[in-house]
C-alpha cells in the first residue's frame, strides 16, 4: 500500500486499482475511463508496461 506522507518517487511500475489517486494518474496518463483500464487489468495484469501495450494493439 502506499504511504501517501512518503513524498519520494512514486512506484509507476504497477497499476493499483485500489487507491484512487493511483486510479486518476492512471486514466489520466493513458486516456481511458476507470472501467476500460479495470477491464485491461483484468486481462493483462497490472504491469504499466503490460496494459501500455495492451491500449497500443
Amino acid at each position: 500500500m502506499d504511504n501517501l506522507s512518503n513524498r519520494g518517487q512514486p512506484d509507476r511500475s504497477k497499476i493499483n486499482m485500489n487507491e484512487d489517486h493511483e486510479v486518476r494518474y492512471w486514466t489520466h496518463e493513458l486516456g481511458v475511463s476507470k472501467d476500460e483500464l479495470q477491464r485491461v487489468i483484468d486481462k493483462v495484469g497490472n504491469s504499466a508496461a503490460a496494459v501500455r501495450k495492451q491500449l497500443a494493439a
